[in-house]
């Protein structure tokens, strides 16, 4: 008996110590809700880019590993360019033969062109010796006839030229396409950011399209959250919004609004509880500052979860909780 009742005194205790924790966490520790603020869990997002090849061939370099850091415009991989150097080759020889050619036939214009004006002539004075009863008219006919074939020859010479100058033109535009895909097979980054993926090695053979490398643009960092159609409705691209990362919940990060979805959806599966995915909300994206980005770029890792705080009433002073920013430049800071 004496049992029981030290076990119910014990029960009594932990009950009465739970809700005494309770009870200061909600006084002293619980954040109230923040009226004129909307807020939304997330994770850290950036666009990332894909460096991928044109055509099927095999990769000779990849310059970079993941984790490296990359610069805008610099050569990341190259592919094996073997069999479109001799193509090329072959291109420039066509030019050079297309080239001859059309110089044989100016030449050949030249001789026509002599015959032409022999023959053209030759009529002059038959048509006077004619009129002169000097000749027949079956003479006259056989100049005439001369004359007529000179003036196709000449003409068809002169359309030898023109084909000449075509050809010469498509092995011109030939070379300058199988150049291209050689610059094409030095494969450069579009952007600045760092190496997340690293998906082939020297020596494999890819088709068109595969990728060898995934960039993350870490200039282009933000957050995905959802609101309700009460707060989205209040909201604005432009606004001002703090992030407080799990990671570093002693900091909030400012960061805007960027993207503010027209059309409301059923909130994404990822939401855990079944009765938050059947409300309709509307996506958003907060972006952070490029400069504060750059500043602390080093720390920057996407897949970060926390939350983003939106201040819907510029008027409203952010709470105490969402002031400590981390260190910035004068105007982040405002």
């Amino acid at each position: 008996m004496r049992d029981k009742y030290k076990g119910l005194l014990i029960a009594g205790v932990i009950l009465l110590v739970g809700a005494s924790g309770i009870f200061v966490w909600w006084i002293y520790f619980r954040t109230p809700p923040l009226l004129g603020f909307a807020s939304g869990n997330g994770r850290l997002e950036a666009t990332e880019v894909d460096i991928a090849t044109k055509f099927q061939g095999r990769v000779e370099e990849i310059l970079f590993d993941e984790g490296d850091r990359v610069q805008a415009g610099q050569i990341v991989a190259r592919m094996d360019t073997a069999s479109l150097d001799a193509q090329l080759a072959e291109a420039q020889a066509s030019v050079i033969s297309a080239e001859k050619h059309r110089n044989n036939a100016i030449a050949i214009v030249a001789q026509r062109k002599s015959e032409y004006d022999l023959a053209r002539k030759n009529l002059s004075r038959a048509k006077k010796l004619y009129e002169k009863g000097i000749i027949s008219s079956q003479k006259l006919d056989q100049e005439m006839g001369a004359y007529d074939v000179a003036e196709s020859m000449c003409d068809a010479a002169k359309a030898n030229v023109a084909n000449a100058e075509a050809t010469i033109e498509v092995a011109i535009a030939q070379t300058e396409r199988i150049k291209s895909d050689i610059n094409d097979s030095v494969l450069k980054s579009p952007i600045s950011g760092r190496v997340q993926y690293r998906l082939a090695e020297p020596g494999e053979v890819l088709a068109a399209g595969g990728k060898l490398l995934t960039i993350i643009d870490l200039t282009d960092v933000y957050m995905t959250v959802f609101l309700s159609s009460k707060d989205a409705g209040r909201l604005a691209i432009g606004a001002e919004t703090r992030i407080v990362f799990d990671a570093a919940p002693e900091f909030a990060v400012p960061a805007r609004v960027f993207f503010l979805a027209s059309k409301a959806q059923f909130t994404p599966k990822e939401v855990e509880t079944l009765n938050e995915r059947q409300k309709l909300v509307f996506r958003v994206k907060v972006r952070i500052a490029p400069d504060i980005l750059k500043e602390y770029e080093p720390w920057v890792k996407i897949g970060v979860p926390g939350v983003a705080y939106i201040r819907l009433d510029s008027d409203l002073p952010w709470p105490e909780f969402l002031n400590n920013l981390p260190e910035l430049p004068n105007e982040l800071s405002n």
